[in-house]
């Protein structure tokens, strides 16, 4: 009758999607990170989580928000973000019935602070029975099978919703790493900025995240794409429709763009000399859902030079990197942080 056992997890607490492992059974929650709350006075009472929550963006009434407790890869809103992380443990856990608390494995971005990490680590606090963090950048190289254990050097690119983290790995560690805290949140918002000064049309995150899947691009191979765009009028306050063309939206996604790439060069120009060999041979690895984008990849090929390796499974890579460090005790030992 009682569940007796509670098998170790491992979460991705990231700023677009909250993914969580269970050892033995593999990925078994993958939901958005986004919360709506009823607002009571000074209090914030839960209506709707993940992909339910999502569904009521931009259509609530005012006495409800949407709310994204985690942003730019660290903890922004507290109290939601342990609402969310709560309920989403308790469809894993199902704690009412469990006996023994888990162990649990989050991935972090590379540059959050002492202060950041107690936060995360307080969020999930007393639902399971120890916390452990470990970089996404090295979550995500093990999520891509990249021998990280051994004196050869890899460099990975991880585009996630928030942050972009950029770490040259050997031996277990990290080498040198640059985390920059603009992914793909920061091309909706430019994507939302261009429709307002070049069309005057008022979108959502939802349909401007559309938009960057549809017709975002990095590269003029995808130029002559196009996409029908509803929204408000900001000149007559009515709905109004436009047609969007690729071209448009890479040159508005250049300034976040070559963020990335100026990040990534300065982190090849960071990695000792003795490992830059190692990264001419293996190429940059590219995962994260920003890495999605159309002709990004080509992008890097042409800008950097270098021979660059899409994940498999770009979404997944830093839970499943997480995921086989709760599988395996000695890999846990090698990189998970206290």
């Amino acid at each position: 009758m009682f569940k007796l056992s509670v098998k170790d997890l491992a979460i991705d607490l990231g700023t677009a999607n909250t993914l969580i492992y269970e050892k033995g059974a593999g990925l078994v929650l993958n939901e958005p990170s986004i919360v709506a709350v009823k607002i009571d006075g000074s209090h914030k009472i839960p209506v709707a989580f993940g992909n339910e929550a999502k569904s009521m963006l931009g259509r609530t009434p005012d006495n409800v928000q949407v709310i994204r407790p985690v942003r730019t890869g660290v903890i922004a809103d507290f109290e939601v973000a342990a609402m969310m992380l709560s309920h989403f443990l308790e469809k894993v856990i199902n704690s009412r019935f469990a006996m023994i608390k888990p162990r649990v494995v989050v991935g972090v971005p590379s540059g959050i602070t002492e202060v950041e990490k107690r936060a995360i680590r307080d969020s999930i606090d007393g639902k399971v029975r120890s916390v452990k963090l470990i970089d996404e950048a090295l979550a995500s190289a093990i999520g891509c099978n990249l021998p990280i254990t051994t004196a050869t050097a890899n460099i990975i690119v991880d585009i996630g919703g928030g942050t972009t983290d950029i770490a040259v790995i050997s031996l277990s560690d990290i080498i040198c790493s640059i985390s920059i805290r603009q992914g793909g949140d920061a091309m909706d918002e430019v994507i939302i900025n261009y429709l307002k000064k070049a069309h005057h049309l008022l979108i959502g995150e939802t349909t401007a995240e559309n938009i960057k899947k549809n017709i975002g691009s990095a590269h003029s191979d995808y130029d002559n794409q196009s996409m029908e765009v509803r929204g408000r009028s900001l000149i007559s306050g009515a709905p109004a429709q436009v047609t969007v063309m690729g071209q448009e939206i890479r040159e508005a996604l250049f300034e976040v763009l070559n963020t990335i790439v100026t990040g990534i060069c300065q982190a090849l120009e960071k990695t000792p000399p003795e490992l830059a060999g190692d990264i001419i041979s293996n190429g940059i690895y590219l995962t994260g859902g920003g890495s999605l984008l159309n002709g990004f990849d080509k992008l890097l090929e042409e800008t950097i030079g270098l021979q660059i390796n899409p994940a498999s499974d770009a979404l997944t890579s830093v839970v499943d990197g997480a995921g086989k460090c709760v599988d395996s005790q000695e890999l846990f030992k090698a990189v998970c942080n206290s």
